[in-house]
């Protein structure tokens, strides 16, 4: 099959990036496929982090590119488009994860579906985006009416789909495990002496990624007081780049008097650096009070980490409840609080982790592509929804 990929990789960087690019490594494997990529991403304006390209030693990069997609240049997308027809692909896969990229996306896709056999695929990650607005959801729904067969990783935004297209084909995959940033095997004991954790630290949490108000970080942070009374030696560890004040979660943690308690490293943490605070790490928490799905999820439990999630999205879907990690309510500290001293009084980390190693095939980059693959046949849908 001939596919022609849109999206971000290298030098971009980011979960979507990584996303895109590692698709196309698997798709590679059995097909033959033409990543059409960014010349120029959307500006800073619609992105309030460090927008500077990903300056990662460990280069996560898809070999061959076609780098002619710029966010400011109509006439970039028309050619794209153009493009795509004179190599005549089955398919063209386009990720959609933010407003931003509603008109170069619908125009690409309306270019390139001249071509009448070439179908036009989006794989949803976020179907109504994290900080949702209703002019936001009216872009997607004019970038996904370009589309005519759809790939969701939960079964909530399937049924967000499905209400934006009710005769839509749409089929459910989960979102594929990050393996890639595993390139050495390192002990817990190791990775925390890289990191400059002292020896009277017992027990590590995570929390990892851009600090956004939909995840929650601050009820995380509320429950602290209580876990470090119940389970002595935890440290929290806050990796990852704030969009937004990083003085107002800081005030809090020494209003807290958790100064010797929580580690916050505020940057984007480069891919060669990622297996170190994972390594590092009992169990990884994510406290989201809103959102679709997470890639972070998959980070962990590449790495063999339990999570700690809320029952939004997808979570309840992907975090199997005292079986992979524990899921609460979302803005309830006390309830944070509570798994992770069960985790520790439990013993369970042992138990999950080995759970977590039988449940990875759900969540293999070999069943995302057989999902691609799927929409060749007559009942894509029903073939997936069985798969789940």
């Amino acid at each position: 099959m001939k596919i022609a990929l849109i999206g971000p990789t290298y030098p971009f960087r980011g979960g979507i990036s990584h996303y895109t690019t590692l698709l196309y490594r698997h798709l590679q494997k059995n097909h033959e496929v033409r990543f059409y990529t960014f010349s120029r991403s959307y500006p800073t304006l619609l992105y309030p982090g460090d927008a500077s390209s990903d300056q990662s030693e460990m280069k996560l990069t898809s070999g061959d590119t076609v780098p002619v997609i710029d966010w400011a240049n109509p006439f970039s997308w028309v050619r794209t488009g153009l493009q795509i027809i004179r190599w005549t692909p089955h398919v063209v896969i386009f990720p959609w994860w933010m407003w931003g990229w509603a008109i170069p996306f619908w125009t690409i896709a309306i270019v390139a579906s001249f071509r009448k056999k070439t179908r036009i695929l989006f794989i949803c990650h976020n179907v109504i985006e994290h900080e949702a607005a209703s002019w936001k959801s009216g872009l997607t729904k004019f970038a996904l009416s370009a589309g005519n067969s759809y790939i969701v990783h939960s079964q909530s935004d399937y049924e967000n789909l499905r209400t934006l297209f009710p005769d839509a084909p749409i089929a459910v995959s989960f979102h594929p495990t990050y393996s890639v940033f595993k390139q050495e095997s390192l002990s817990k004991e190791k990775a925390r002496r890289k990191l400059g954790i002292n020896g009277k630290v017992k027990n590590t949490i995570l929390f990892f990624g851009i600090v956004r108000p939909y995840k929650g970080l601050s009820y995380l942070i509320e429950a602290m007081p209580q876990i470090i009374a119940e389970i002595p030696g935890v440290l929290l560890i806050i990796a990852g780049e704030f969009w937004g004040k990083e003085e107002r979660f800081l005030s809090r943690i020494r209003e807290l008097h958790l100064d010797d308690s929580v580690k916050v490293i505020n940057e984007y943490i480069p891919n060669e650096e990622v297996g170190t605070y994972f390594s590092a790490v009992d169990i990884v928490v994510l406290p989201y009070v809103s959102g679709t799905g997470s890639g972070i999820v998959q980070i962990a439990f590449g790495f063999n980490k339990p999570v700690i999630a809320t029952k939004v999205g997808c979570l309840p879907e992907v975090v199997g409840d005292k079986r992979t990690g524990y899921l609460v309510e979302p803005m309830d500290s006390q309830a944070i609080a509570d798994a992770v001293v069960s985790f520790y009084r439990e013993n369970k980390e042992d138990e999950f982790v080995s759970n977590i190693s039988r449940e990875k095939e759900r969540f293999s980059w070999e069943r995302m592509v057989a999902t691609i693959e799927s929409f060749q046949s007559k009942h894509p849908l029903e073939a997936n929804m069985r798969s789940l």
